[in-house]
């Protein structure tokens, strides 16, 4: 598996009885056997103090973006991330939460494949 793509933001979630303020956003790679599959995920973590950055895996929601033959593409993953914000969005909002992507905590983190090809700014936050 590989983080394409992955920042902190600010976000909200009380789960299993413990108060979340922040959350991971990532675009994950996975190929296998000559098959591909994209996957959007957000996982929950209580960011007590601006140095907490402790994720806890109990409040991890991925979803599948794109399962087929193939491998990587740039071109691909360019348009996932394009797009990638909504995804983020309906799982914090399926979880009870929200996250905040226009309230990042970190600045955005791509593989090495993909890093030279983003030439716009992700536009994560389309409120």
């Amino acid at each position: 598996m590989i983080d394409v793509y992955m920042q902190y933001f600010e976000a909200k979630l009380c789960f299993n009885g413990v108060d979340r303020h922040a959350a991971i956003v990532k675009l994950i790679a996975d190929s296998c056997a000559g098959n591909i599959r994209y996957e959007a995920a957000v996982s929950f973590f209580p960011h007590n103090d601006p140095q907490d950055f402790s994720v806890s895996y109990d409040a991890y929601f991925p979803e599948v973006l794109f399962e087929g033959k193939g491998r990587r593409s740039k071109k691909r993953e360019v348009k996932l991330l394009e797009t990638v914000g909504e995804s983020f969005r309906r799982l914090a909002e399926q979880a009870g939460g929200e996250i905040h992507l226009d309230k990042p905590l970190t600045g955005p983190s791509y593989d090495s494949l993909i890093k030279n090809e983003i030439y716009f700014e992700l536009p994560l936050d389309k409120s």
